[in-house]
């Protein structure tokens, strides 16, 4: 028996995001029907979308929904019909990683979420028989959220307070916890630490704000808008630091004295790399949460002192754990990530799409169905 659903699909690399009419199988054992209010758009569904990451085409991207439970496998104890919930990555859960609590860093983690397949190789979404195109691929991240319907598994699947607009929570699923987890679980920035968050998009704003709730002594805001580092200084930055005015971490240590602890780049732009650990004081930690393209490189004799570089996957979050965390400081006024968003109709999501990649809006979310 399957479900008839209505999604966005991306036919090919490049091509307009359609709405369509699919079939999608019900729950196994294991796995949640959650019905979509709205799902927000993140960098990494553009990536695919452009071909920068590989997978299966046509597919149903999507990986920050939230919604509701209308169905559950047998085996699902956690969530129940009616629950509101937040869709977040997708981890095996059985592999040396995921055994330790480091699910972001699951062995299989581009299989569970990038394959545009479950683990097990089975695709839960079809077009209806005689429909032309290609065979359809989803479970993007677990869930493939640009859609009236998800089949999310139970370890994607986090309940949240039902007293919080559900059509507004779906972006906690991944940009801002990773932004948030950043500081809170991966660097774990102490009261009075320093902080330089390089680009102020929804990851990099999210950590602002995780920095403000540390209690960080200074928190550094670095990108080239003007616009987004005035709303850097609204959500809790210190300091903004424009690119080009100067070398930025010169201006880092300008600012403290004798640099951040902490440099956390979501910009992803090789040449900031240098700048970063320029920036850094003794013992300071560079963390990456968007890969560097082109040739970046860094002087291994500037990591001397006891600097540190490593990759941050998601915040080193839980999502169960963490999700409900970040809704707690948002309903205490201390994590305003409404400030954020704007939201696009389901029809609107080539629009939508566009805003984000002009930088017009920094996180856009779509809304699929009304509560």
């Amino acid at each position: 028996m399957t479900i008839t659903i209505t999604a966005a699909v991306a036919e090919r690399k490049d091509a307009p995001f359609k709405l369509e009419r699919l079939a999608l199988d019900e729950p196994r054992p294991d796995e949640v029907l959650v019905r979509i209010v709205a799902s927000g758009i993140c960098q990494t569904d553009a990536h695919v979308w452009h071909g920068h990451i590989p997978t299966g085409m046509p597919i149903v991207l999507g990986h920050e929904g939230s919604g509701i439970v209308e169905r559950v496998g047998v085996s699902v104890t956690s969530v129940k019909p009616g629950d509101h919930v937040v869709l977040s990555y997708h981890a095996c859960g059985r592999c040396t990683p995921c055994l330790g609590g480091h699910f972001p860093y699951c062995d299989f983690a581009m299989e569970a979420n990038f394959s545009g397949e479950r683990l097990d190789g089975t695709i839960g979404v079809h077009r209806h028989d005689g429909d032309e195109g290609a065979a359809m691929h989803g479970h993007f991240f677990g869930q493939s959220s640009f859609a009236t319907h998800a089949l999310a598994t139970e370890r994607n699947t986090v309940k949240v307070p039902d007293d919080v607009p559900i059509e507004l929570l779906g972006p906690l699923g991944c940009g801002l916890q990773t932004g948030a987890g950043a500081v809170l679980n991966s660097f774990k920035v102490a009261a009075g630490q320093t902080i330089a968050v390089f680009g102020a998009g929804a990851v990099g704003l999210a950590a602002v704000m995780a920095a403000r709730v540390a209690a960080a002594g200074a928190i550094i805001a670095v990108d080239v808008h003007d616009e987004r580092l005035a709303l850097a200084k609204d959500l809790g930055a210190t300091h903004v630091v424009k690119v080009g005015d100067g070398e930025v971490g010169d201006r880092l240590r300008e600012i403290t004295g004798r640099g951040v602890d902490f440099v956390l780049d979501t910009s992803g732009r090789s040449e900031m790399l240098a700048q970063a650990v320029n920036g850094l004081a003794t013992l300071g930690q560079l963390g990456l949460v968007a890969s560097a393209g082109g040739d970046g490189t860094i002087d291994a004799a500037k990591l001397n002192l006891g600097i540190a570089v490593r990759g941050i996957v998601q915040g080193d979050s839980v999502p169960q754990l963490f999700i409900p965390e970040l809704v707690r400081l948002f309903k205490a006024g201390l994590f305003p990530f409404d400030r954020l968003v704007r939201f696009f109709q389901f029809d609107q999501i080539n629009e939508a799409f566009a805003a984000s990649a002009s930088g017009a809006v920094i996180k856009p979310v779509i809304q699929i169905a009304d509560q």
